[in-house]
């Protein structure tokens, strides 16, 4: 859903894509460019290109009703090993690849669905297997999803023996009824006991992920939520904004109710949460790092994975529906279980759909993303696409200047708290004419 930076602030959340993750939308992406996709796979990496790696592990033990990734809650043990070995197989057929050049990973992300879902041996089998395909001797960051109900003191340890480095919660909320109408699997008795369980056993960083305005989110709620992720001091703190996509169960419902509103917190409500939360966490001694990150002071706290592929790093997605950037080519594995299996066994990439981006496109990329940092350096597009911004960018900056959200200083664009808060659907603005009004997904 493509949207108008120009609409009223107290817009009704309605279906579709807010979030904006990658550029050009995903809906431009297509079967007819998987041949370049190969072609890039089959180059040498452009010198100085780091290179990390995602494993989708798409298990829960519940589907949230706002979940809209590739997630599966009816596989058996056997169906799991299964599909992990064939991930594991589909790193082996990249590591004979061109475009590896000899580099070893920067970074390593375990997402989904939920990591931590698979067993302590299963988790050892398959670090084991990707070390041998490509080693971690390089890896400076190892991020890993967690539900907290999945999480014992025995697999804490496992997970951090594996080298862990950034251990992500996924708690979203502390109450118990709101966790149960969203379809989460956890409870706040587990939230407490494995964060316990992660800080005693000493993980590097610890994350936990908020979401703002879900299902039944109330003033009151929100609050305690805010003091109680305080009370837990992590080192990095993730709130997102609920949004509703088309594939989402809340979704669902709404086609079934004939409903237009998602019912969940308006736009309006959702920022000015977040803004609250921002602040209270400043105030006990965190920065703001990102449009959706707080990291403690004191911390040592970073996130390559993010930082890394917003400037273009190439990354590695293994499994079902994963994305993959090589060489400026982005795509996407086939996003079913029976064709992406199907594509492992006879000794192919299951590669889906590609788009490669032309200069401009790539240059637009980098820039949208960069700006949920809340800042971005001119210098830095000059450099690398002899591109300046400032200019090239000159009315929908000046935009946000005349309506007080970003600044300008020597060079650097600065978003204020207030356009950093809305920055997803801000950046539409930036996008080329024939993808402002595209569906994102």
């Amino acid at each position: 859903m493509a949207l108008d930076s120009n609409l009223v602030l107290d817009e009704e959340t309605t279906a579709g894509n807010y979030f904006v993750s990658n550029y050009p939308p995903y809906s431009f992406w297509s079967e007819a460019n998987i041949a370049d996709a190969h072609s890039a796979i089959d180059r040498p990496p452009a010198p100085g290109t780091p290179l990390g790696v995602y494993l989708h592990i798409p298990f829960c033990r519940k589907r949230c009703t706002f979940c809209y990734f590739k997630v599966y809650t009816d596989k058996n043990a056997s169906e799991i090993e299964g599909y992990m070995d064939a991930a594991m197989k589909e790193l082996e057929i990249y590591s004979r690849k061109a475009f590896i050049g000899g580099r070893k990973p920067k970074f390593i992300y375990f997402g989904g669905g939920t990591p931590s879902y698979i067993s302590s041996k299963q988790l050892a089998a398959t670090v084991d297997a990707m070390k041998r395909a490509l080693p971690w001797d390089e890896v400076e960051e190892v991020a890993f999803e967690c539900e907290p109900g999945t999480l014992t003191e025995g697999k804490l340890q496992t997970i951090k023996e594996q080298g862990v480095t950034r251990l992500s919660l996924g708690i979203e909320n502390f109450d118990d009824h709101i966790l149960e109408i969203n379809g989460r699997a956890h409870r706040s008795k587990e939230v407490a006991r494995s964060y316990d369980f992660a800080r005693s056993i000493g993980f590097p960083q610890i994350n936990i992920d908020l979401i703002a305005g879900m299902m039944g989110e109330t003033e009151a709620n929100w609050q305690d939520c805010i003091q109680k992720t305080i009370a837990l001091q992590p080192d990095s703190v993730t709130i997102y904004q609920m949004e509703v996509p088309y594939n989402t169960g809340i979704f669902k419902e709404m086609k079934i109710l004939g409903q237009t509103t998602a019912p969940v917190a308006d736009w309006k409500t959702k920022r000015r949460w977040v803004k609250e939360a921002f602040a209270a966490l400043e105030q006990s001694g965190y920065s703001i790092a990102s449009a959706y990150t707080a990291v403690k002071k004191t911390s040592k706290a970073k996130f390559l994975y993010r930082d890394l592929l917003w400037a273009g790093a190439d990354l590695i997605g293994a499994g079902v529906a994963s994305f993959s950037h090589v060489g400026g080519t982005h795509f996407q594995n086939q996003h079913d279980w029976e064709p992406y299996l199907a594509a492992i066994n006879r000794g192919e990439l299951p590669i889906y759909r590609a788009l490669t981006p032309n200069p401009e496109e790539r240059m637009i990329r980098e820039f949208v993303l960069q700006m949920k940092l809340g800042h971005v350096e001119s210098a830095y597009f000059q450099k690398k696409f002899g591109v300046d911004v400032e200019s090239r960018f000159h009315e929908p900056l000046q935009n946000l200047k005349d309506r007080g959200l970003l600044a300008t200083d020597q060079g650097t664009l600065l978003l204020h708290r207030d356009g950093l808060l809305q920055v997803d659907r801000l950046l539409h603005d930036f996008f080329l004419p024939q993808h402002r009004t595209a569906r994102y997904a």
